[in-house]
Formats: structure tokens, C-alpha cells, sequence
């Protein structure tokens, strides 16, 4: 491990507890259910999964379902059928699906951290859909291969190339056989990104109804966050190789230092995130103890470096092998192919929500991609949000999300059912 890698490590974390004590915002406290939230996750989450954790508690049926990518990864997906068991809109009425898909170093744990009615799959299926909630692979919950141990180094062999050609499909196959129809899909961060990258190379189209993008992801060219600093200089690669990218473990001295300021009184510990995603405004105190005990989640070397040189080289491209001699092997040309977002489906109903705070989805970044976007898209099939004080993390777990964001996929989807 290089001393110098460790010291700018060090320092960046610095600079986060720094923000965790100085940066000014908004915040908001809620004793409701904050027990069942606390117990309901720990370090080492019950083998039953996130249906009986966080779903099944508030009166919701959820099924929890394996998914089986085509080069092997066993993806954990949950499945939210209807609204709360007892009340009315729980018939037979066949529901349209809905997908949502988490970004990076999270899974689908933090679309459920606040109280039911402010979780956006939980609204949701209130409102008459059917959920799916996908994880992502090397996520806790979908860490299982058919013939890799998560402890082998070719299991962590993917980037989000992958997550695009192979996780999303699957789980798209997957809820599409299951339901019988098209799929609107909610994707957040890497979750924007994979679809997008997926569609702009054909896939999904036959089988996707509509998508709303948060916090889109396509563009890193101006990106502020530490994690693009970490990503960009390669310092995490320096430090921990080749495989795994497990915060959690690798950097445990850091979350401790974390998790003991955090028990002190009057500490926003939320302020923690703001170096990594911005300022966040509406994030609910509470939750943050069930929070960073699930997250965050582990993510492969590779996909760290992909960030790195999505950020360098200023293009949406596929992973760079390093040399023109690995690249042709694999693209049969010398430099990595870029993805063509002009290519994604000029008809396909796009909603994207993006906040003028986010350091990961920068404004300039997102204006870049509106811009391709508006070019050949056909313009009522283009939905666009833009919001002054929110953050990465407000699009997720921002208790005011439900009126300001989620209302708004409602009725962009309720607008498109016919697609």
C-alpha cells in the first residue's frame, strides 16, 4: 500500500468530517418508526433479505426473486405486487411493472429508508404498480455467481459495461416474462447510466415502456465530488488492486471515526455525504444509522476506474483496457468504442429530475446530455425537472421527494401508458 496514496486518502476523508461538522443545510428529525428502522437492519441483515426488513414490517406483501445474468451473476430482486395488505386496490386488475434500479456503492436498501409513505416503491405500488427493485452485483444481496466466489478476483472482473449489457437485460427479461408487459423503469446516478448505455446499444427497447431518470449520469467532465477526485486520480486502485472496491472494509478505520462523532448530540451526520454528492437539503436525521450500517456496498475495481476515465477522457465510452493491443481484442478496435446516445429511441418516453447542488450529476454535465437529448428527441416525449436546492441523495431519501420528484414520475407515467 503506498504511503502517498494512503495520505491523499487520508486527506480527502479529512475534508468529509470536515463537512460533516461545518457544512450549513437543512435537516430534518422524525422519531416515527426510527426503532423499527434500527432494528430492522444491521451489519449482518437477517438471511430473509430486504422484503422482510424493510417491507413486509409495514403491512406489504414482497417476494423476494433471483435473477441469473447471462455471464453468470445471481442478482437478488424484491417484488412489491400492490398497495398494504387490507386496503382497497389490491384486486386482480393486472398492474403495469415498474423497475427501479439503485446507483453505485448503495443498493436497493436506500430507496427504503424513510417512513413507508415518503419511499418512492412504496408509493408506487400505493398508487396501483407493480415494483421490482433490482441490486446491483457485489451488492449484499446479490454477491452469489454460479461458478466465482465473491472472494475470487474474476468475480469482480465488470464494469458498468456490464451492468448495462448483462444485469439490466436480465432482470428486464426477467420481470417482462413475468408480468407480460412493458416496463416503466426509475433509475438513479449509474442506475441512469447503464439504462442509457443499454439503450443507445439496442437493448431493452422492446421490452421498456417508458424511464425516469434522477439524478442522471452520463457526463463526468465537470464532476466536483471527492468521489470523482478518488476515481480520477486512480487512488483507491493504487491502494487496494485489483478486485474489490469494499469502502466498508478497506477503509473500517474511517467508518469507526464516523460512527463515534456520530453518537455525539447536535451532530448532522449527513454532512458526511455532502462532499461525496453535495449538500443534500431534505434528508431525514434519523435514518442515518440504518444507513451507513447497510451502506455503503461494495463496487468492483473496474468500475471505479471506468468512472476515472470517463472523467479524463470527457466521453461516454465503453472500458479502455489499458493498450490498443487489449482493446482490439476486445472491441476489435484500437480505442474503446464511445456509446452513441443519439442511438437511444427518439420516441421512448425520457423524464429526467436533476438538482442544481449535485456535485456527481453536475448542471453543466446534465445540460451537456440534454443536449444531445434535444437534438433527436421527439420533444413530447422529453420530460424535464429542474430543482434549486437538491442534492444527489434528496432524489432518493429526501422526505419532501414524494412532492416534489415522485409526484412527477406518476404522472409522467400515468401520461405515457400507452407507449
Amino acid at each position: 500500500m503506498a504511503p502517498q496514496s494512503m495520505s491523499r486518502l487520508a486527506s480527502i476523508y479529512s475534508f468529509c468530517v470536515l463537512g460533516l461538522m461545518v457544512m450549513p443545510h437543512q435537516v430534518y428529525g422524525s422519531s416515527r418508526g426510527s426503532s423499527a428502522l434500527t432494528s430492522g437492519i444491521s451489519d449482518h441483515p437477517p438471511a430473509d433479505g430486504i422484503c422482510a426488513t424493510l417491507v413486509t414490517i409495514h403491512g406489504y406483501k414482497c417476494q423476494e426473486h433471483e435473477v441469473v445474468t447471462e455471464d453468470g451473476y445471481i442478482l437478488s430482486v424484491q417484488r412489491i405486487p400492490g398497495g398494504r395488505v387490507g386496503v382497497g386496490g389490491n384486486g386482480d386488475t393486472k398492474r403495469q411493472p415498474v423497475l427501479i434500479q439503485h446507483g453505485v456503492l448503495v443498493d436497493g436498501v436506500t430507496w427504503l429508508l424513510n417512513q413507508p409513505e415518503q419511499n418512492l416503491p412504496i408509493i408506487l405500488a400505493d398508487q396501483g404498480f407493480d415494483v421490482w427493485i433490482s441490486n446491483t452485483r457485489g451488492t449484499r444481496f446479490s454477491n452469489r455467481h454460479l461458478s466465482l466466489q465473491v472472494n475470487q478476483k474474476g468475480y469482480w472482473n465488470w464494469s458498468w459495461d456490464e451492468l448495462a449489457k448483462f444485469d439490466l437485460p436480465a432482470v428486464f427479461d426477467y420481470v417482462y416474462n413475468e408480468t407480460g408487459q412493458k416496463i416503466h423503469y426509475v433509475g438513479h446516478s449509474q442506475g441512469t447510466l447503464i439504462a442509457m448505455a443499454a439503450l443507445s446499444e439496442g437493448l431493452l427497447v422492446e421490452k421498456i415502456k417508458s424511464a425516469a431518470l434522477l439524478s442522471p449520469v452520463a457526463y463526468l467532465n465537470t464532476v466536483t465530488s471527492i468521489l470523482g477526485v478518488v476515481c480520477r486520480e486512480a487512488i483507491v486502485a493504487d491502494l487496494f488492486g485489483d478486485s474489490a472496491f469494499d469502502p466498508k472494509e478497506q477503509l473500517l478505520p474511517f467508518f469507526n471515526i464516523a460512527r463515534t462523532l456520530c453518537d455525539a448530540p447536535g451532530i448532522d451526520c449527513y454532512g458526511l455525504l455532502a462532499p461525496l454528492t453535495g449538500p443534500n437539503c431534505c434528508l431525514n436525521v434519523s435514518t442515518f444509522h440504518p444507513f451507513i450500517r447497510n451502506e455503503p456496498q461494495p463496487t468492483s475495481m473496474m468500475n471505479i476506474r471506468h468512472c476515472g476515465q470517463s472523467i479524463r477522457e470527457k466521453v461516454v465510452a465503453k472500458y479502455d483496457y489499458g493498450s490498443s493491443e487489449a482493446n482490439t481484442a476486445r472491441y476489435g478496435e484500437a480505442k474503446a468504442p464511445a456509446y452513441n446516445l443519439s442511438n437511444i429511441p427518439k420516441n421512448l418516453p425520457l423524464f429526467l429530475s436533476y438538482g442544481a447542488l449535485d456535485t456527481l450529476s453536475d448542471v453543466r454535465d446534465v445540460n451537456l446530455l440534454l443536449g444531445i437529448l434535444k437534438s433527436h428527441h421527439d420533444v413530447d416525449k422529453l420530460t424535464i425537472q429542474y430543482i434549486n436546492n437538491y442534492a444527489h441523495m434528496d432524489f432518493i431519501m429526501g422526505v419532501n421527494a414524494k412532492d416534489i420528484v415522485y409526484t412527477q414520475v406518476l404522472s409522467f407515467f400515468k401520461n405515457h401508458t400507452g407507449f
